[in-house]
């Protein structure tokens, strides 16, 4: 177990010499940035960037080092380039010890508990810390990027943390990870109303230890929300604030989603944003137990394909019994969860958003808007509503059909007449070729009554879906 130092330590782990560079030396590269249009992401070779993120808050506390790379691998073969992952978390058995026995702290946030060295042999020199690095380290390796959450705002924000220990703290976190491919993300299923100093407090602190300035150029912000809102209703205004995001929740509140989503895209100023938390797979609805139910693969599927088609930069995935890693330790499950965390990683919904990756690889979705109209003319409403995005340069359209039952479409608004068509199995990721684009409204039978997207392409020679 990791020894406790009674001290502050920030100053210890480089933040101070971090300060003095950074005022001489050219700021960090952020792991990700803003594209010209302020709509979606880029890396640093400055190419569109699609967010599909995967959902493991508890991550560091309940798992081993061979059981995140257990994990790790098989989300990378899934699709997912960037892992949600809480550093102070007070759920899922939290926030200590974890399963080597060490604590994030002692007894309050100002002491964390840092020991020297971080061999992963010697139990005195590996500490919490050390753990949370070899996590960040290992996902950076398969090119995938943490979003992490320096502490979890529910039931610890103006307690644990709190305004005079903010700035520190995120100077302490900011150096710690500063030359990793790290997205930071305040908040945590809470509303900020009250405590908004503390949260520009921490984002500060942060930008100091990633930069040594106010400065938040390098950085890559958001704040994680209570269900039914966005960060910007909070924030709109402020400077750290990189991206909006969203939490649609796991309730089905179908036509709720749509004007998150609709106000989101219409916000000025106008910024990138996602829903970091829809419904999860194998959630009880509004966290009720049977006879309501739980969420299936075609719920996962709306929210994520609603989400992308009304113009977000990604989308984040989540699992019920895989965010708090149930079965990893002795501790019960939490909130209705069921299973073990192992078999509900390779739930079917989890390998189907690697078909919407793939799907987003094949066409250039950065080019495109969400529909207003133009091309369906009755979108329906609730669980039946159909989501059109289109290319702006005309080279392609998409349509996404929730029910598999017909509808009325005008895709010679979006796309010129000849362009081929094809109907897209986001369960299975197979496209059936439709034929070719005609003048006028048309009416459209999915194969079967299940979720499908309708595609019309314009490019000259078909485009590869990746595997």
């Amino acid at each position: 177990m990791a020894i406790a130092l009674p001290t502050l330590i920030f100053a210890g782990l480089g933040v101070q010499s971090g300060i003095s560079a950074g005022t001489g030396q050219p700021l960090p590269t952020p792991t990700l940035a803003v594209s010209e249009n302020s709509r979606y992401f880029v890396d640093a070779a400055d190419d569109p960037f699609f967010w599909m993120g995967d959902t493991a808050w508890g991550m560091p506390v309940n798992l081993t080092r061979d059981e995140v790379v257990q994990y790790l691998d098989l989300r990378n073969a899934q699709g997912f380039n960037v892992i949600q992952v809480v550093g102070v978390f007070n759920q899922a058995g939290g926030p200590g010890p974890n399963r080597y026995g060490d604590w994030p702290y002692d007894k309050k946030l100002p002491r964390l508990s840092i020991t020297d060295g971080a061999d992963p042999n010697d139990t005195v020199q590996y500490d919490y810390w050390d753990h949370l690095d070899f996590i960040v380290d290992q996902a950076n390796a398969r090119g995938i990027r943490i979003a992490l959450v320096p502490i979890w705002a529910h039931g610890q924000v103006g307690e644990l943390l709190d305004e005079e220990n903010a700035e520190e703290y995120g100077r302490f976190i900011g150096s710690r990870y500063r030359d990793r491919r790290v997205v930071w993300v305040l908040g945590g299923d809470y509303p900020a109303d009250g405590d908004e100093n503390i949260w520009r407090t921490l984002a500060l602190g942060i930008a100091h230890g990633v930069t040594g300035r106010d400065d938040y150029r390098s950085t890559v912000m958001t704040y994680h929300p209570i269900g039914g809102t966005t960060s910007t209703h909070w924030f709109r205004e402020d400077a750290w604030l990189t991206f909006d995001m969203m939490q649609g929740g796991h309730c089905l509140r179908y036509n709720q989603r749509h004007d998150l989503l609709r106000d989101a895209y219409e916000a000025a100023p106008t910024r990138p944003f996602l829903d970091g938390e829809p419904i999860y797979a194998q959630h009880p609805y509004c966290w009720d137990q049977p006879p309501e139910g739980y969420s299936t693969p075609l719920d996962v599927r709306r929210d994520a394909y609603w989400a992308v088609f009304a113009g977000a930069a990604g989308h984040t995935y989540g699992d019920h019994t895989v965010w708090q890693f149930s079965g990893a330790t002795g501790r019960p499950s939490e909130l209705g969860a069921v299973g073990d965390w192992r078999d509900a990683m390779d739930d079917e919904a989890a390998w189907q958003m690697r078909n919407l990756v793939s799907l987003m690889d094949a066409y250039p979705w950065w080019k495109a808007q969400p529909d207003s109209g133009s091309i369906v003319y009755e979108a329906r409403a609730a669980d039946r509503r159909i989501q059109a995005m289109k290319a702006v340069d005309g080279t392609f359209a998409l349509i996404y059909s929730p029910d598999g039952t017909s509808f009325n479409a005008n895709l010679g608004a979006a796309v010129a007449p000849g362009a081929r068509l094809s109907w897209y199995d986001p369960r299975s990721g197979d496209s059936t070729p439709l034929g070719t684009l005609q003048r006028g409204t048309v009416t459209y039978v999915p194969p079967s009554l299940d979720d499908w997207v309708l595609v019309a392409d314009d490019a000259p020679d078909p485009r590869p879906t990746p595997p």
